[in-house]
Formats: C-alpha cells, structure tokens, sequence
C-alpha cells in the first residue's frame, strides 16, 4: 500500500514548484517584450492631432553647442504610404509609424535628418524599411511644422 501511494505521488509536484515555474514563465515573457523609449507626445494643435500623434524622447536629447539632436516618433491613426514597391524592393510600401532622428541648429533656426525609418506597426513596431537621408541637406524650421515644435523642444523655446 504503501509504495503505491509512494508511486501516485511521483508525479505530484508539490505547489512551491507551479509557483516557480510560472514565476519563471512570466520573467520570460516579460524580457521578450519590448522595450518603448519613454516616448512624450509633443501636443500642438497644428500637428494634426486627429491624424498623428508627434512623439519625442527626453533621453535622446544631446546638445554640443547650438546643435541639438533628438529622436522622433510619428504613430498614425491610419494606414500610410502607396501601393509601390517598398524602399526594399518588395511588397506595397505601407506603414503606420515613423522614427527619425533630427538634428537641429538651434541659432540659424534650420534642421536635417540623421536617420529615418518606417515601421508596418504603430509606436515603432512591425518590419522596418530605412528611408534614404541626404545628411548634407539642412532645412529652415518653418512654422507650425512638426520640425518647429520639435526646434521648441529642442532648443528650449517653448
């Protein structure tokens, strides 16, 4: 009687385990997830806000003297881009959110991109294409533009 009550119990993990175990689930769900940069939506009334929503993140921020560069996120509220092949030669080209990194003259009030990707997913998420980036080619900050709140921001006009 005994051993075979010793047997029915074998298979029996006992509570501590199950708790474990799920604990052990959870940590690894939890470190596949991933990580957002503490994005801050950049609220304007000229941004569309109905349309997008314009995103910055404070910890990117890096000034040297009256160059200031940051990270962007746009999150659209729709479907954006053509039905062209994509910048991979591939597919219909659509995506829901971009991330670009800018660098602005904050004394000649003037921007350039440093980076630009579009995301198949909103907050940056999904299958990246990178766009193409002319470096060399600074732009003027115009007004009530997404770059000139973004200057604001930047170089502490608000």
């Amino acid at each position: 009687m005994n051993s075979r009550k010793l047997k029915e119990n074998c298979h029996k993990l006992p509570l501590a385990s199950f708790s474990g175990f799920w604990s052990l689930i959870t940590l690894l769900f939890l470190s596949t997830v991933p990580a957002y940069a503490d994005w801050v939506a950049v609220e304007k009334d000229y941004l569309a806000p109905g349309l997008q929503t314009v995103y910055v993140d404070p910890d990117t921020i890096r000034r040297e003297g009256n160059l200031v560069t940051l990270w962007q996120l746009i999150d659209f509220k729709t479907m954006q881009g053509n039905g062209g092949m994509g910048p991979l030669g591939y597919g219909p080209h659509r995506f829901l959110s971009t991330k670009t990194h800018k660098e602005f003259d904050c004394a000649g009030k003037r921007v350039r991109l440093l980076e630009f990707t579009e995301f198949s997913c909103r907050m940056g998420t999904g299958k990246a294409a990178n766009g193409y980036v002319d470096k060399d080619n600074w732009l003027p900050v115009e007004p009530e533009s997404i770059s000139y709140a973004l200057w604001e921001v930047a170089c502490g006009k608000e």
